[in-house]
């Protein structure tokens, strides 16, 4: 017997309660939360459309990891400590083992982050996924876009570009069971929520890299009224990506490639003397360029201003 939408429910994503400050949740009309004195509430929701923002016959376990992931990089990017999520799911049917496996990715990174699902919907439809997280962050330490200044030095977490290197692999048939770590950085992208604690009261601006580092940087520069200088020989281009792509290729998916999930943030230059070493101590990060007066994004190599054709994604360009 074909499972209904309560049953569905239940059986998925219903759980015991793992936080205090639930004090109701999946079941009800409507979830009973208790934030923190003292802090503000941070939200973020991310929509995921089958071909899309995920392949045709994606594993669930992927899907449901990505919803969750997507997400909690927009908190990361906030300095923000995530708390509780909500689940819309619209399926165009009810298929047991893609619901298990998807539930799984979904509850096992929400653990990881300790985050509770506390409500949401489901529906018969094409198969898209929505996901809202919430989450807190001390009003005076919550990082922003628009806090950069000239002068302030740029920095990059983590090996971009790789993501997409991995969803080029599958376009071109490659096995969404390959365990190629370009493929696994695409399926499982890890947000970088310890990077953005760590950042509190030292980051000037921070944003995720989620649309591609160039178009990113770009929004970062606009909130900020600030240019910012890429020097292309200082990109984080991983050895495994120059391996499979060669450094022209390579630089060009750090640059334009989407899904990585990773921080962009600057430091003033006297916090980036002082702090990056610290820094670099628990996370990789690499120095890639310095905020000036100005607008938009300028990449250079060897001194030279350099052209780089395209931008970030964008659902409706």
């Amino acid at each position: 017997m074909a499972l209904g939408e309560f049953d569905l429910i239940d059986r998925f994503f219903r759980r015991p309660s793992r936080r205090s400050d639930v004090l109701l949740g999946v079941g009800d009309d409507a979830a009973l939360l208790e934030p923190p004195a003292g802090r503000a509430l941070v939200a973020a929701t991310d929509t995921l459309v089958e071909g899309r923002h995920f392949l045709h016959g994606a594993p669930g376990r992927s899907v449901g990891h990505q919803a969750l992931a997507v997400n909690l990089s927009d908190l990361a990017a906030m300095g923000a400590d995530p708390a509780w999520a909500l689940l819309s799911l619209s399926l165009p049917e009810v298929r047991e083992d893609w619901l298990e496996d998807f539930a799984l990715g979904f509850h096992v990174l929400a653990d990881t982050h300790g985050v509770e699902l506390v409500g949401g919907d489901t529906v018969r439809g094409p198969l898209v996924v929505t996901v809202e997280v919430l989450g807190f962050v001390e009003p005076a330490l919550a990082l922003r876009r628009s806090g950069a200044q000239p002068g302030d030095v740029l920095f990059v977490s983590g090996s971009p570009g790789e993501a997409a290197a991995g969803l080029e692999m599958l376009r071109r048939g490659g096995s969404m069971d390959s365990d190629d770590p370009l493929v696994l950085r695409y399926l499982y992208a890890q947000p970088r929520l310890e990077l953005g604690r760590a950042l509190r009261g030292r980051a000037s601006a921070a944003m995720d890299v989620s649309d591609g580092l160039l178009g990113d940087l770009g929004k970062l520069c606009a909130a900020s009224g600030v240019c910012a200088r890429i020097d292309l020989a200082e990109l984080p281009v991983s050895d495994r990506l120059l391996a499979a792509h060669g450094r022209e290729a390579s630089e060009r998916l750090v640059l334009l490639g989407g899904d990585d999930y990773e921080l962009l943030f600057t430091l003033s230059a006297a916090e980036a003397d002082r702090g990056q070493a610290e820094l670099r101590r628990d996370f990789p990060i690499t120095r890639i360029g310095e905020i000036e007066a100005g607008r938009g994004v300028l990449c250079e190599r060897d001194g030279l201003v350099v052209q780089v054709a395209g931008g970030g994604y964008d659902h409706f360009a």
